[in-house]
């Protein structure tokens, strides 16, 4: 029986291999797919330990280039090459026509050509044969049932609860690579990138009520803190502890800005109880520090614009007037603000250095303390809040930077100007996960004589 090549990386994506992998813990390629290494080399000479069987060998095929969408190689049938007998002769062609009351001749891996169809096994004695089929009519059905999730790659297989494909073995995109929801009000988009092997920010957007009826609009976005264990649940924890905070508090008529205060506590707690993980799941990772995340957030409610923040995911003010001016409504906990703040370095030479995006504050089990940031505004005109992740900002940072990338109908079209900025991210390098959500905050004057 034939050993499976032994690989150290995969040929699909190069990740790292162990021995005795079947798939790949990366991309799931189907390892046992790769074709053993031949006894001769590309140049015609003989391996090493192996021996060349007299006349021409058989050449590989050229394998074709894995595409943008990490599609695996093809697997060859063995059909698809002429091979050697065992006196290392080559075996002969098929003929090229085939009497069609022959018997499919026999192939030498044991199957039929393509062209073929074996004949039916005869009946045990004294039963009725069955009923003659035909393979070209009787073929099952190629539409799945409704809802079933097919194979990005083979398009045909089905995939299984672990997410990989059932016919190639193929890995599927996380559903957290790519994410869009679109309220009445507010609307979020988020993506890996196009450097990182998964998506570790998160979003929450939703709708609420305060406790006179009025509407309010919440917005959370959350960053996972990469050099952590598990970024990813930390800020989708976060997110959704912050959120449904805030859905709890607004109704009771809880002041928005106490709110988020009380909502990023909630979000520390969700991160916090990430750590108490059991002992047994610390032996493979014993030095990673704790989950941990960055959280942003804003609400808007009966005129009032209500931000907090912990870490250097940031929000912005855009007015739909573009005369009138963009403001970083939040103050990033970073090394490079810090910088600023104690007038140790100005602003660029700050951000310069290579310590720049360093987080002093953050949501998890090891942060020093804990220090939400909140603040309330009133804006004078209508415009759009851009929560944003730094897979953003870093390439828009500066004010005018930000508006310019900004959509004209941002407040029209939320949905689309988040894609619109996430595609500016992407287009500038994508190097980070990017996550942006966008609210509009409709001016209505207060009554005759207001400011």
């Amino acid at each position: 029986m034939s050993q499976m090549p032994q690989l150290s990386a995969c040929p699909s994506c190069e990740e790292p291999l162990e021995s005795g992998d079947l798939f790949c813990g990366a991309c799931g390629f189907d390892l046992s797919a790769v074709p053993p290494r031949p006894d001769v080399s590309p140049n015609g000479s003989a391996r090493s330990g192996s021996a060349v069987p007299d006349g021409d060998p058989s050449e590989w095929p050229d394998a074709p280039e894995v595409d943008s969408s990490d599609t695996p190689v093809p697997t060859h049938l063995p059909t698809d090459l002429r091979g050697t007998d065992s006196a290392g002769g080559q075996l002969p062609a098929a003929p090229e026509a085939v009497d069609p009351e022959a018997v499919a001749p026999e192939h030498p891996d044991g199957l039929s050509e393509p062209d073929e169809y074996p004949l039916p096994a005869p009946a045990a004695a004294g039963t009725a044969p069955a009923a003659a089929t035909d393979p070209r009519t009787d073929m099952p059905d190629p539409t799945p049932p409704a809802g079933t999730k097919l194979c990005v790659a083979c398009r045909s297989g089905r995939v299984d609860p672990d997410g990989y494909c059932e016919n190639c073995g193929h890995a599927q995109p996380r559903e957290r690579d790519h994410m869009e929801q679109e309220l009445d009000a507010v609307a979020a988009v988020s993506d890996r990138g196009l450097r990182h092997h998964r998506n570790e920010d998160a979003f929450a957007i939703s709708a609420a009520a305060l406790s006179d009826g009025s509407p309010a609009v919440v917005a959370i976005v959350c960053d996972g803190v990469s050099s952590a264990t598990r970024p990813d649940e930390a800020s989708l924890a976060a997110s959704r502890a912050a959120n449904e905070s805030l859905l709890a508090a607004l109704p009771r008529g809880t002041h928005p800005q106490q709110a988020m205060h009380e909502a990023i506590l909630a979000a520390a707690d969700a991160v916090n109880a990430l750590a108490a993980e059991p002992a047994s799941a610390r032996e493979h990772s014993p030095h990673q520090n704790a989950p941990a995340c960055t959280l942003v957030g804003a609400v808007v409610a009966n005129g009032l614009l209500v931000v907090g923040w912990v870490g250097d995911s940031r929000a912005y003010w855009v007015p739909d007037d573009r005369s009138g001016p963009t403001v970083r409504l939040t103050e990033d906990d970073s090394w490079a603000a810090q910088m600023v703040a104690a007038g140790l370095m100005n602003e660029a030479e700050a951000y310069a250095d290579e310590r720049a995006h360093a987080i002093t504050g953050w949501l998890g089990a090891d942060a020093y303390e804990l220090e939400p940031h909140t603040a309330s505004f009133k804006p004078d005109r209508a415009g759009v809040v851009v929560v944003c992740t730094d897979g953003l900002w870093n390439y828009a940072e500066a004010v005018e930077e930000m508006a310019d990338a900004v959509p004209a109908d941002a407040a029209d079209r939320p949905l689309h100007s988040a894609q619109v900025l996430v595609g500016h991210a992407l287009d500038g390098g994508g190097h980070d996960n990017v996550t942006v959500a966008v609210v509009p905050f409709p001016y209505v004057p207060q009554g005759a004589g207001s400011a």
